[in-house]
């Protein structure tokens, strides 16, 4: 322990084929029903981050959750609106962060987002705090939750108190094996999606700072390595994309993680590798709950239904409250 049981999660017959799983949500699953509530605020570094609020109708102003997208997603994306309004049905308010350069305006500075990020995490749980909340769940699917998870275990002495639990989803606990396997199989489908966008952001920075951006042979990459060679590791200070990758895993933090952290990770996830399913680090640390469901794609773990309720949805309402200070 907390190499938690089975939990026995089962979706219908369809979706028991983890590439289906998770193309069904971004393809079918309505937008869940929420009313959102945009703000800026502003970060130590002179940029700004965009944030949407959700408040809940049965909210005592002491607990809020701080949603974390993955890559290339955004605060309005299907997944992070159905876990913001499946919580604020549990009495707590939600906060869905965007990553810099995901909310749909262009950042002040030429910095992106990349997986090692942590630093806007804990600017957005602070301007909660001081909102007043003695209570802060995280949540993070994909890059998010490897975001979540390395900021815990990274300098967990700097967490806030006010941080009691968190729950992270689909995470690509190493970045390496993972980013391999994307590139190298079937799965190199979702590396053609993501790059679309990839390469609009790397053209408009492009545009905006000519001199640190340089978008030639920008058509030329077809692969996640190439493209953090190229641009995420030299412009976030890593000496190549190896060099990112080891560093900005979450997986050699876990260990050290001293919140109550929920890590669940489907085993028929394409996107993720045997690397990606912290046996050890959750079996020595106490505060790391791992659960292996057998399906649930990447980011999928669909429920049949008229209430358009997920199960991470359920998942993380189960095992957030519990730790409420």
């Amino acid at each position: 322990m907390p190499v938690l049981p089975n939990p026995g999660y089962t979706p219908v017959h369809l979706l028991k084929y983890g590439h289906i799983h998770t193309v069904y949500p971004a393809l079918f699953r309505p937008v869940p029903d929420t009313d959102p509530v945009r703000e800026r605020i502003d970060t130590p570094d002179g940029d700004f981050l965009d944030i949407d609020w959700h408040l809940s109708l049965r909210s005592d102003k002491r607990t809020a959750v701080v949603i974390s997208h993955g890559l290339e997603g955004n605060s309005r994306k299907k997944y992070p609106l159905g876990m913001a309004r499946g919580l604020i049905r549990l009495g707590m308010d939600a906060v869905c962060m965007n990553f810099r350069g995901c909310s749909g305006t262009p950042n002040r500075l030429p910095r992106l987002y990349h997986s090692g990020v942590t630093d806007d995490l804990d600017t957005v749980i602070r301007h909660v705090i001081r909102q007043k909340y003695a209570n802060i769940f995280l949540v993070g699917f994909s890059m998010g939750g490897n975001q979540l998870l390395k900021y815990l275990g990274e300098d967990p002495g700097q967490v806030p108190s006010q941080v009691r639990a968190a729950a992270a989803f689909s995470v690509p606990c190493d970045l390496s094996a993972s980013s391999a396997r994307l590139d190298s199989t079937i799965s190199r489908i979702y590396v053609m999606y993501f790059m679309r966008s990839l390469k609009a952001k790397i053209r408009l920075k492009a545009e905006m700072f000519p001199r640190i951006y340089d978008a030639r042979g920008l058509n030329r990459i077809r692969t996640f390595h190439h493209f953090d060679n190229r641009y995420t590791a030299p412009l976030n200070g890593f000496r190549n994309a190896e060099d990112y990758y080891a560093k900005a895993s979450c997986l050699q933090f876990l260990k050290n993680i001293r919140v109550p952290s929920l890590l669940v990770q489907a085993r028929d996830d394409p996107f993720l590798t045997p690397s990606c399913f912290p046996l050890e680090q959750a079996s020595k640390n106490p505060c790391l709950f791992l659960e292996i469901p057998e399906y649930g794609g990447h980011v999928g773990f669909h429920l049949p239904g008229r209430e358009n309720i997920y199960w991470s949805e359920y998942r993380a309402g189960e095992f957030l409250p519990g730790y409420s200070g």
